[in-house]
């Protein structure tokens, strides 16, 4: 075989000698249509794990749905859904299992096109190989290279660079040649260990399972001999100890065990344990499973852990080797790949499962997105679907964890939206940051209690969001004026007065809004531990950053108010003649024309001015203070 390399990575030869190798997960991915799925039915069908009645089957479903004329496409095996026998492409990550004489092994075949990109990362991520294909007649796209740069991310370190379709190319090594250094000139700054370059024909056959009579320019081996003597385990036994709580387990009053999987390392009944978000050492009492007491726990052992001390432990921390302890902080520098439409936008709160915790999370920063083909860095704002960059994240509460380099059990997290519940982006931690560690809290003698006692009312942030022209500034000045001659502490932040100052930096993308309520949100909050009304009014077009607002201060402290004015009846108001200049397009990003506001769920006071004045508006509000007992 022609050997190839460069400074990071060395190209292996394989080979079918030495012992049982175990099992070993790898995925199939590269662009769309380059024969994943065909692949891996080539090599279900070559080691004879295709029954009769699956072969009469896939005859008939060949002839229906294939792509290989008369022959028998082997695709079919793996695309199990309609939609993917129709189109004739991978939508979902399918599994399947497959073994040889020396090894056993299971095999993600992940979709090429660009929009399940997340459907790929999650197969990448469970994987120890990756089979990166690439179609012979048009070599190395996009795709490959986002499929690529995602597996380096994700930990994987050894790649089998299949040329597939060389038939198509009249088994051309001069052709694989060129690829291949296409290729390697690309991942020569991707972090694989090892890469082997082996051209196939799946649908034929040709160097699958079988070295290939029509390419004798190629030494190397076939597919399966060189799966078969990889060398790709993750050594997770020889880590330092990692439990992450999954559950204390409590079923009676003389038993306290917390149950999980070991993540890496092993422990032993005896064996001094870290909780390492307290930092509270103690021993381990017993290993306790359904089917007894073990004497000692592997990586992947799902077990009952009891400890020799009453010691505080709940869902989500993690026990730990007191000798090789995980970082604890909460804020920490990651690679994220972004995997929903909604852009990912700096100061939103999401979140976070970071292990077996749940905790809520936010990018403070990112540095920067990666250019998938070029693995430039580019300066950016936001992440949109499928891209990767590098940010800054902070969490709520400090959470345990390792580098994702050094291990990707307790390196990765993925954050979800608050809303819909959908996975927003998988992370890869990278490292800790260590910022503020010699700021302390102090301690206040006047606290807020004093300060509600003083002021004879209850503090409160009343937030009225509404479209531009609403009515929104005009209503809180009223409702200020009411309070004040009742005698009551207010202070009025309002959207225009608070960017000639303390926002005069930010814009109006949807990046800017965010922040623009984080800065207001956390300056509210003050104003509550001041024991004052403080009354906002901003557009705050987006559900999830009047969410983050109510989160920072007490229940009840939070009364959201929608000024709920049609779009109509705001463009006939039109103030400042913002939505004339809007519609003209001299205004972008504006809410209502093209940037949208989500409406309130569940406020607690809406108000429509198309119905009444400002003044009758105001009396309600005013109203439902009292009822609420903000005010006497």
């Amino acid at each position: 075989m022609t050997a190839y390399a460069h400074d990071r990575v060395t190209v292996s030869s394989g080979g079918r000698g030495g012992p049982q190798k175990g099992l070993l997960r790898f995925l199939t991915c590269g662009s769309v249509d380059d024969g994943k799925s065909t692949l891996i039915g080539r090599l279900l069908y070559d080691t004879k794990l295709i029954l009769e009645d699956q072969l009469a089957a896939l005859k008939r479903d060949s002839r229906k749905h294939g792509t290989a004329g008369d022959d028998i496409d082997f695709a079919l095996l793996v695309d199990g859904l309609e939609a993917e026998r129709e189109q004739g492409i991978t939508i979902d990550v399918a599994y399947r299992f497959f073994s040889t004489p020396r090894r056993a092994f299971i095999v993600a075949d992940t979709p090429g096109h660009e929009q399940y990109t997340r459907n790929m990362a999650t197969g990448a991520s469970n994987s120890q190989a990756a089979v990166i294909l690439i179609d012979a007649r048009k070599g190395v796209l996009t795709q490959t290279r986002r499929h690529s740069y995602i597996c380096s991310l994700l930990g994987i370190r050894h790649v089998v660079l299949a040329v597939n379709k060389i038939d198509l190319v009249d088994f051309s090594g001069e052709r694989f040649h060129h690829i291949v250094g296409d290729y390697l000139g690309f991942a020569q700054a991707l972090s694989f260990s090892s890469i082997t370059p082996i051209p196939v024909s799946a649908r034929y056959g040709d160097n699958v399972t079988t070295r290939s009579q029509r390419m004798c320019w190629y030494d190397g081996p076939t597919l399966i001999e060189h799966l078969e003597g990889l060398d790709a385990s993750e050594g997770l036994d020889v880590k330092p100890f990692r439990f992450p709580v999954q559950w204390v387990n409590r079923p009676n009053l003389d038993f306290r065990g917390f149950s999980g999987t070991v993540a890496s390392g092993a422990v032993r009944a005896g064996d001094r344990v870290v909780v390492a978000a307290s930092g509270r050492e103690t021993h381990v009492a017993r290993i306790v499973t359904a089917d007894g007491d073990l004497p000692e726990a592997h990586a992947g052992d799902a077990v009952t852990l009891t400890l020799s001390d009453e010691v505080d432990v709940a869902r989500g921390d993690m026990l730990a080797e007191p000798q090789a302890r995980p970082e604890v902080v909460d804020q920490f520098a990651a690679q994220v790949l972004w995997m929903i439409e909604e852009p990912m936008l700096p100061g939103r709160s999401y979140l976070m499962r970071i292990g077996t915790k749940f905790v809520p999370a936010r990018v403070t920063s990112l540095k920067h997105k990666t250019d998938v083909n070029t693995l430039e860095h580019i300066a950016a704002k936001t992440l949109g679907l499928n891209e990767i960059g590098l940010c800054n994240l902070s969490t709520a509460t400090p959470v345990a964890f390792d580098p994702y380099s050094e291990n990707r059990e307790t390196g990765s997290f993925v954050l979800i939206d608050r809303f819909t519940n959908a996975t927003a982006g998988a992370g890869m931690i990278a490292f800790g940051l260590r910022r503020a560690t010699n700021i302390h809290r102090q301690a206040l003698l006047v606290d807020k209690t004093a300060r509600t006692r003083l002021n004879g009312h209850r503090p409160a942030i009343l937030w009225f969001t509404g479209l531009s022209g609403s009515g929104k500034s005009t209503i809180a000045n009223i409702v200020e004026r009411e309070l004040h001659a009742h005698g009551a502490h207010t202070y009025m932040l309002d959207g225009d007065n608070v960017r000639h100052g303390l926002n005069r930096d930010l814009g109006f993308t949807d990046a800017d809004r965010v922040e623009n309520i984080r800065r207001v949100g956390e300056v509210a909050r003050l104003f509550v531990d001041a024991g004052a009304i403080v009354l906002c009014s901003f557009i705050s077009p987006f559900r999830a950053e009047r969410r983050m607002v109510r989160e920072l201060v007490d229940e009840g402290e939070f009364i959201e108010i929608h000024v709920d004015t049609p779009l109509e009846i705001c463009k006939q108001r039109d103030p400042k003649g913002l939505y004339a200049r809007a519609l003209e397009g001299k205004i972008k990003n504006f809410t209502g024309i093209d940037s949208p506001y989500e409406t309130p769920e569940s406020p607690e006071i809406v108000v429509d001015t198309g119905e009444g004045s400002a003044e009758d508006a105001a009396a309600r509000i005013v109203a439902a203070l009292r009822a609420r007992q903000i005010i006497a």
